[in-house]
């Protein structure tokens, strides 16, 4: 499968901020030689915003890069970062670095996720999904939060493309337990839940609250990829809705132990899903 614009922008961010820093230049002297800001080109090297070919060029010549080939292949990469994914065609503006998420979760191969408050995005029905979004962003109209659920609801074509993301959810009780709104909502969304554990690419366990818990954390997700040259990535939600994003190794090997002890303190899949069940049955 051919790598998309983030995947091809947080490369070229990669390669770029390497050439830096193999000329010991400082961040802030290459800005000002581009005239741009800082920020511009701290988001340009993570791979948060596309590149101008006119600042590649630039770049390039500062870094010394003298070989063609290696410069038509940078050049590759920064036209088809320019490149725009589908949900650039909501109206609605996305919460902070949402965009950046999106297109990363539609180039994963592999989702490790643990949701404490919410049945994850990937597995909300269209009612809850209102539900939710309403109550995270009470400011949003009827139709706001419509356009914003039907983001949401595209995003879970991942699960059941021609190559579907493997998914590992870990869901707390209490994300299950939470009612969004009447019971006939609550009981479709559980019944949800449990359709998609039974699918092959998905794992979910659920975390009861009388559980020993041997880990405590609130919500994330570690995306992983098919080429090794594209790093994990932890993605986690800010207090206003934004996504934070975490890329450094040592940071991604920790929330990946937080994500294991999680596991084991949860109800294995199998008994997870009777669970779900049971607690469908009760509404």
């Amino acid at each position: 499968m051919l790598a998309g614009p983030t995947i091809r922008r947080r490369r070229l961010g990669t390669d770029l901020r390497r050439l830096r820093e193999a000329r010991s230049l400082k961040l802030e002297d290459v800005a000002a030689h581009l005239g741009v800001a800082q920020s511009t080109l701290s988001r340009i090297e993570t791979g948060k915003a596309p590149t101008r070919t006119s600042y590649l060029a630039i770049m390039l010549d500062l870094y010394g890069v003298t070989d063609q080939v290696q410069r038509r292949q940078l050049a590759d990469l920064a036209r088809e970062g320019q490149r725009k994914g589908w949900w650039t065609e909501c109206d609605e503006p996305l919460p902070a670095g949402l965009d950046t998420y999106l297109g990363l979760e539609a180039e994963a191969r592999s989702l490790l996720a643990f949701e404490a408050d919410v049945v994850h995005d990937l597995l909300q029905t269209r009612q809850y999904a209102g539900a939710v979004l309403a109550a995270e962003r009470p400011g949003l109209s009827p139709a706001q939060v419509g356009q914003l659920v039907a983001v949401r609801l595209r995003r879970q074509e991942v699960l059941t493309g021609a190559e579907p993301i493997r998914l590992h959810l870990i869901l707390d009780e209490s994300a299950l337990l939470r009612s969004m709104g009447p019971r006939p909502l609550m009981r479709a969304q559980l019944d949800r839940v449990a359709e998609a554990a039974s699918r092959p690419m998905v794992t979910v366990q659920v975390l009861r609250l009388s559980a020993e818990h041997r880990v405590l954390a609130g919500s994330f997700g570690i995306l992983g990829f098919a080429d090794q040259q594209d790093a994990d990535v932890v993605c986690s939600d800010g207090l206003r809705g934004q996504i934070l994003f975490e890329e450094r190794g040592a940071e991604v090997r920790a929330m990946r132990q937080v994500f294991e002890g999680l596991s084991r303190s949860a109800l294995p899949a199998a008994e997870s899903a009777t669970a779900i069940r049971e607690l469908a049955h009760l509404l």
